[in-house]
C-alpha cells in the first residue's frame, strides 16, 4: 500500500477526552474515528488490524469443533420476554419499533436467538453435542462509555455457544475452551490471568465462570491474584479480601482489562425456550448450554495499551496491519532523489510480489523527521530506510519497532534476510 494513497490521517495531539493511552493512539494513529460517545468507525489501518484479529480467532475456535454462523442483530420482543429479560436487561436494551409498530431490540448478546435456533435442530441425545460461533455486531446501551474502544456501545464480539446432553461433556468442553482462549491471548503477546467471576446477567447465579484478565493501570476491573498459586478472583465475587482460600498467602488487588469471558448457562435458556432432547431412555431432558466471549475492539485496545511506548503503538506481528514500513528519503541533489526512489520503488514491488504486505511511505512532501515520527506512531513492526546514505554502501536500514538497534542490510541481500522475518 502506498502510503499517499492511504485513507488516514494522524493527530500531533489526542482529543481531550481521550484519557487511556489506546484511545489516544488509536486516534492519533488514524486506526479510528469517534462518531458518537461510545460509537467508532474503523479506518483502513484499524480495520486490518480488527480483521487480523478476527481471524486469529476464528482459526482457534474451528480447531475446537466449532462452526461459524451469522446470527441477526435486529431481534424480536418476544423472544426477549420468553426469558424475562425485555425489561430486565442490564444495561437496558436499546429498543424500537418498526413500520407495523412491532417492537425489537439490538442485540447486546444472542443467548435468546441461539436457543431458539438451536431448537430447529435438537430432538435426541444423537444430536448433540455441537458448537456454533459467530462474529457479530453487539449493542450495549452503557450508561458510561469512557477510555475508547475499552467500553464501547456497538462492536464486534466473537461469542461461542455450545449445547450438551450431560454435565460431563460440558465440563470437558468448557475446559477445552479455557485452554483456546489462553493460546490466543498468547499470539497477542498477552499475559492474562484466568479468574473466578460471575455471570451478570447473561446466566444463572453461582454458575461456573471465568473471565480473562490483563493487568493494566487503565483497567476498570478489580481482581485479587495470588502470585504463588495463581489463584485469582473477580472483587465482585470475592468473599474473601486478605488470604488466598487455596494456599493462604496474601492476595494482591490488581487493576486489570476483561478481554474474554467463559460462563454455564445451565439449563437457563433451554428451559424458558423448552429446549430438550431425548436420552438413550427416551427420557426428556432439558439441553445444557455454556457461552464464551471475546469483544474484538476491547481485545484490540487492551493490546496497544500493553505494547507502546512514548512513541506509539508497537504491534505484535499476528495482528500489525502491515509487516514492514518501508520509507523513502528522498534528499540532496534531483539525481539523488530520483535514484532513491526508483530503488525504494523496485523493493517495495519486489516484496509486494512475495506476500509480504508493506506500507510504502512514497509522500515527497514530507521531511525525514515527519516520516519517522508517523512510523513510530503506527507502530508496525519493523521499519525499511532507503537514503543517500544507505544508497552508498547498497544497503537498506532497517529497525525493529521498539528496539534503539539499526541494521544495515544489503539490498542484493534482502529478500534472504527477510525471509525468516515476514
Amino acid at each position: 500500500m502506498r502510503q499517499s494513497q492511504l485513507f488516514y490521517k494522524t493527530l500531533k495531539e489526542a482529543p481531550k477526552e481521550a484519557e487511556t493511552i489506546s484511545h489516544q493512539l488509536l486516534l492519533r494513529g488514524g486506526f479510528i474515528f469517534q462518531l458518537a460517545a461510545g460509537i467508532y468507525n474503523f479506518l483502513p489501518l484499524g480495520w486490518k488490524v480488527h480483521k487480523k484479529i478476527e481471524n486469529i480467532i476464528r482459526e482457534e475456535m474451528k480447531k475446537i469443533g466449532a462452526q461459524e454462523i451469522f446470527l441477526a442483530a435486529l431481534q424480536p420482543k418476544e423472544i426477549w420476554e420468553k426469558t424475562d429479560r425485555w425489561e430486565k436487561m442490564t444495561p437496558p436494551l436499546f429498543k424500537l419499533k418498526d413500520r407495523h409498530r412491532k417492537d425489537f431490540a439490538l442485540g447486546p448478546t444472542h443467548e435468546e436467538a441461539i436457543t431458539q435456533l438451536a431448537k430447529f435442530k435438537i430432538q435426541s441425545y444423537e444430536d448433540l453435542p455441537f458448537y456454533l460461533f459467530q462474529i457479530q455486531s453487539k449493542f450495549r446501551n452503557e450508561m458510561r462509555s469512557t477510555g475508547g474502544l475499552l467500553r464501547v456501545r456497538e462492536f464486534l464480539m466473537k461469542d461461542l455457544y455450545s449445547f450438551h446432553s450431560s454435565e460431563e461433556d460440558f465440563e470437558n468442553y468448557f475446559e477445552k475452551v479455557a485452554n483456546s482462549y489462553e493460546k490466543i491471548f498468547q499470539k497477542f503477546n498477552l499475559e492474562v490471568i484466568k479468574s473466578e467471576a460471575s455471570g451478570g446477567p447473561f446466566t444463572e447465579a453461582g454458575a461456573k465462570t471465568y473471565e480473562f484478565q490483563v493487568p493494566a493501570e487503565s483497567g476498570e476491573d478489580r481482581i485479587l491474584f495470588c502470585q504463588k498459586c495463581k489463584f485469582a478472583v473477580n472483587l465482585e465475587k470475592a468473599k474473601t479480601r486478605d488470604i488466598c482460600p487455596k494456599c493462604k498467602e496474601k492476595l494482591q488487588k490488581v487493576n486489570t482489562i476483561e478481554v474474554g469471558h467463559i460462563f454455564s448457562l445451565g439449563n437457563k435458556y433451554s428451559e424458558a425456550f423448552q429446549l430438550y432432547f431425548v436420552d438413550k431412555d427416551g427420557v426428556k431432558k432439558p439441553v445444557i448450554m455454556g457461552c464464551y466471549g471475546i469483544g474484538i475492539g476491547r481485545l484490540m485496545a487492551t493490546i496497544v495499551e500493553i505494547h507502546h511506548d512514548e512513541k506509539g503503538i508497537i504491534w505484535p506481528p499476528s495482528v500489525a496491519p502491515f509487516d514492514i514500513h518501508l520509507l523513502g528519503l528522498g534528499s540532496g541533489k534531483e539525481k539523488i532523489r530520483e535514484k532513491i526512489k526508483k530503488v525504494s520503488e523496485k523493493i517495495y514491488q519486489d516484496l509486494e510480489k512475495r506476500g509480504i504486505e508493506i506500507l510504502y511511505d512514497d509522500r515527497p512532501d514530507k521531511t525525514a523527521g515527519e516520516k519517522f515520527a508517523e512510523a513510530d506512531l503506527i507502530g508496525i513492526p519493523y521499519r525499511m530506510v532507503i537514503s543517500k546514505k544507505t544508497l552508498a554502501k547498497n544497503s537498506v536500514e532497517l529497525k525493529k519497532r521498539g528496539d534503539k538497534k539499526l541494521k544495515l542490510v544489503k539490498i542484493k541481500n534482502l529478500s534472504k534476510f527477510l525471509k525468516n522475518l515476514c
